[in-house]
């Protein structure tokens, strides 16, 4: 039973009704229409490219307009309407009353300032806090959302801080002042199993305290499960479902929704066997990195971000690395790819490859590859998607013509779930799930 069955009787804050976008003369959403209440939970779900992201930024107009335009629809916060308001009264809106907390935040956050200049920006805008006050209320914010040590880390930089950490501080500045709506655009992804739950505990706990509406875009549905009150389900622009969790989960009505519920993972892993072979082997892996201090760059002390950790990954099977965000995840796999230095040793495929200089390296790579967290961070803003997988096929010699390459790049987008004619697009032109 949930905890919230008299959001139905609350206020409304917004409302959308037959709202459609386009990019250009292509349609991004199609006449779509809902409601969020004082205090309501609505989830957002759906796959990759069917519209999700696109109509949350919709409400704060944060799109690229004039490519970007609404042929029909409305938006209203609390009877006002928010297509076509000014600029000045958006500002006004954005990061106060309504505030996003987005799905990539190493492309959200400014490289160049520190976490607490971000933070602080946005309640120096709205609040009108300075020094003293507005340092306190930063650190009490990265306190509530659980980044460790919260206090010397305000003049970290956002590459300082694990992908987890950056997620956290995205939060962080989303809750600065205490907004009525929060949008969440895959909130938790970048963040471990036990903060991940704090997250949405703590989520939950603001909703309650502050009568806060969230709007939540997730893939994960059990995580929709936990959060939601209602749920709409989109596909390929169209919201074809709205209802209540409980209907929703129990008594689907769309075919679409149905087949979204059979993808959930459920089930046993295949059993293990020893009598696979070994394709990789790390032996008391280290990587340190070394504090310095004073003019002389003395080396005082050492961050132990992998310290003596031995594995072994072998044929057809799947090892899981886990542990709370900053515990060292991605610079094992890093250095176990030889992209990180390290000490111990390092085995692929039976051969020692621990010290050995990048150019040997080179042929090996074909055979072993690393899928980044941040795939927008990751992939070149400047040549197409086509032109990003075409260049990996080059350096190695692979499918000889361009025509050729064409093909395998075809054939690799298809085996992926995307149109192969979306080659020439850009990477800002994908969803965080498509890219």
């Amino acid at each position: 039973m949930k905890a919230h069955l008299e959001v139905s009787e609350s206020p409304l804050l917004l409302e959308v009704r037959d709202l459609s976008v386009s990019f250009g003369v292509t349609p991004a959403v199609k006449q779509i229409s809902f409601t969020l209440r004082r205090g309501e939970t609505l989830a957002l779900v759906g796959e990759s490219g069917s519209g999700k992201s696109v109509s949350a930024l919709s409400l704060l107009q944060l799109l690229p307009y004039p490519h970007a335009r609404h042929p029909d629809g409305s938006i209203r916060l609390r009877g006002e309407e928010l297509l076509g308001a000014a600029p000045a009264r958006l500002r006004e809106i954005r990061g106060n009353q309504i505030a996003m907390v987005f799905q990539e935040p190493m492309t959200s956050l400014n490289p160049l300032h520190s976490i607490e200049k971000q933070i602080g920006e946005t309640l120096l805008l709205h609040k009108g806090l300075r020094e003293i006050r507005l340092k306190t209320r930063i650190e009490e914010l990265l306190n509530l959302v659980g980044l460790p040590d919260a206090a010397h880390r305000l003049n970290a930089l956002p590459h300082e801080l694990s992908g987890g950490q950056r997620q956290r501080v995205m939060i962080a500045m989303a809750l600065a002042n205490d907004p009525d709506i929060l949008i969440a655009d895959e909130p938790t992804t970048a963040l471990d199993v036990t903060i991940q739950a704090q997250i949405l505990k703590l989520l939950k706990d603001l909703q309650a305290r502050l009568g806060m509406a969230i709007l939540f875009i997730t893939h994960d549905l059990s995580i929709v499960r936990k959060m939601a009150d209602r749920v709409c389900v989109m596909q390929a622009g169209r919201v074809v479902e709205t209802g209540s969790v409980t209907d929703i989960f129990n008594n689907p009505q769309h075919a679409y929704t149905r087949q979204l519920l059979a993808a959930e993972p459920k089930g046993d892993p295949p059993p293990e066997s020893d009598d696979a072979s070994v394709v990789m082997a790390g032996d008391q892996l280290k990587v340190w990195f070394p504090l310095k201090r004073g003019w002389f760059g003395k080396v005082t002390d050492h961050v132990k971000a992998v310290d003596r950790v031995s594995l072994q990954v072998r044929e057809g099977q799947t090892l899981g690395v886990v542990g709370e965000s900053g515990s060292g995840k991605t610079t094992l796999g890093l250095a176990l790819l030889r992209l990180l230095s390290s000490q111990g040793a390092i085995r692929f495929e039976g051969q020692r490859i621990d010290g050995q200089p990048s150019k040997a390296l080179r042929p090996l790579r074909r055979t072993m590859q690393i899928v980044f967290q941040d795939p927008y961070g990751s992939l070149s803003p400047r040549l197409s998607v086509g032109e990003i997988i075409e260049e990996g096929l080059q350096v190695h010699g692979l499918a000889g013509d361009r025509k050729a390459r064409r093909a395998w790049i075809s054939q690799a987008l298809e085996e992926v779930g995307l149109d192969p004619a979306t080659q020439d697009r850009y990477p800002h032109e994908f969803s965080g799930g498509q890219r």
